[in-house]
């Protein structure tokens, strides 16, 4: 089951790196989240899974979770898996970048359908901009989305950036809990 207290010391035992880091916001970081060493570990897995689970449960349970490949892949294959087995009905999806160029030629993949609810999952938000472009490619494959839930919010501005596009932010952790400086 989830405990926060564990999640973090996973998180610094696992995904902390120190050092000079450029982000995908662009951004210049004094540390480094590589939620890739958590969420594809047993353990880090099944409490990022947990935790997620349990924040859908107290939020309103969705009908798909997913979000941007390949960050987002483990984290929805895990929780729909964990979802599974405590009798959740979930169904996971990806996002591409962009469209494939063979066979169906989609940016959405997954079993839903036009109109299902879903909630976009994430490992690390700093200003939101990869989460904000699976919210845009969700939404045009007809998904409707009002959530995302992400293992750490950095505290730079993804909350709000979210807000203006009707989507709450919700976090496991964030760069205070772990005592991290902005």
């Amino acid at each position: 089951m989830y405990q926060k207290s564990r999640l973090l010391e996973l998180i610094r035992d696992k995904a902390l790196q120190f050092g000079e880091f450029r982000l995908a916001s662009g951004q210049l970081a004094n540390f480094y989240l590589d939620c890739r060493k958590l969420t594809l570990d047993g353990e880090g897995a099944n409490q990022v899974a947990h935790g997620i689970l349990d924040l859908l449960v107290a939020t309103g349970m969705p009908q798909t979770v997913g979000g941007m490949a390949i960050g987002a892949d483990p984290i929805t294959a895990s929780v729909v898996t964990i979802g599974w087995q405590r009798k959740l009905n979930l169904r996971g999806f990806m996002v591409r970048k962009e469209p494939k160029g063979h066979g169906l030629g989609k940016q959405v993949e997954g079993p839903f359908q036009p109109g299902d609810t879903a909630v976009i999952v994430e490992d690390v938000v700093t200003t939101g901009g990869s989460s904000l472009m699976a919210i845009d490619a969700a939404r045009a494959a007809g998904l409707v989305i009002d959530r995302c839930i992400t293992i750490i919010d950095r505290q730079q501005g993804a909350a709000e950036k979210f807000a203006a596009v009707g989507v709450t932010l919700h976090s496991l952790c964030t760069s205070t809990d772990l005592g991290l400086n902005k």
